[in-house]
């Protein structure tokens, strides 16, 4: 199956490079994403502009993808599968959730000069980082790709409902399956909420997963494409 990765705020495609090379020994073919102003130098870059990207890969690939999601961006995949119901055969969401319709993309932290930049490693203390090294910090800083004003401001525009009939695993790294089934349950999550297909399982890893456990994490991956 064609499996389609897309990496959170600041990263761009080559996040996944230690994830591609595992999921092909597990017989798929992994797409990594370079999205629209991250990566490909495009500072003038909108959300609508990432979304026509994820799109137009769900539209290449063969057959029917699956399309991951990691962090802010279980919300892109989540606006592909609102987009092409029919061609997406599941959502995988890592470390995060969609955002409901008219809610604004990634409007989370300072932005200057038209673009929201990675905000050092403070925020993401604890759970978020804990299993990253100092080398691996370092290292992610220094990629890190200043997300477009255009991008982290634009909102969330859903429309078809089929959506929800489309199967969703979500990938719990740094929180639990049962505190992402009380969000849930809470109200806090509303498109899962009525999702018809949600799956939770666990993965023991902080955030980003690609980097600290990504045989764990393709493993994780291929077991929900035999799945959707």
């Amino acid at each position: 199956m064609d499996i389609l990765l897309i990496g959170g705020l600041w990263l761009d495609g080559s996040a996944w490079d230690d994830v591609v090379p595992q999921l092909e020994a597990l017989g798929h073919r992994a797409v990594p994403i370079t999205l629209p102003g991250q990566g490909d130098g495009r500072a003038d870059a909108t959300l609508a502009d990432q979304v026509a990207t994820v799109v137009a890969a769900v539209d290449a690939a063969s057959g029917r993808p699956l399309v991951v999601g990691h962090s802010a961006a279980c919300t892109l995949a989540w606006l592909a599968a609102d987009a092409r119901p029919e061609r997406v055969a599941g959502v995988v969401q890592v470390g995060g959730f969609p955002w409901d319709d008219g809610k604004p993309y990634a409007d989370l932290f300072e932005v200057v000069d038209g673009a929201m930049a990675f905000p050092g490693w403070e925020p993401f203390e604890g759970p978020d980082s804990a299993d990253l090294s100092a080398e691996a910090r370092a290292a992610f800083s220094a990629r890190a790709v200043p997300v477009p004003e255009g991008v982290a401001r634009g909102v969330v525009h859903l429309s078809d409902e089929r959506r929800f009939d489309v199967p969703v695993v979500v990938v719990c790294p740094e929180f639990t399956p049962a505190q992402a089934q009380e969000w849930i349950d809470a109200g806090d999550v509303p498109e899962l909420a009525r999702a018809k297909h949600v799956d939770l399982v666990d993965l023991d890893s902080g955030h980003w997963p690609m980097f600290t456990r990504p045989a764990e994490l393709a493993r994780v991956l291929a077991d929900a494409a035999a799945t959707v």
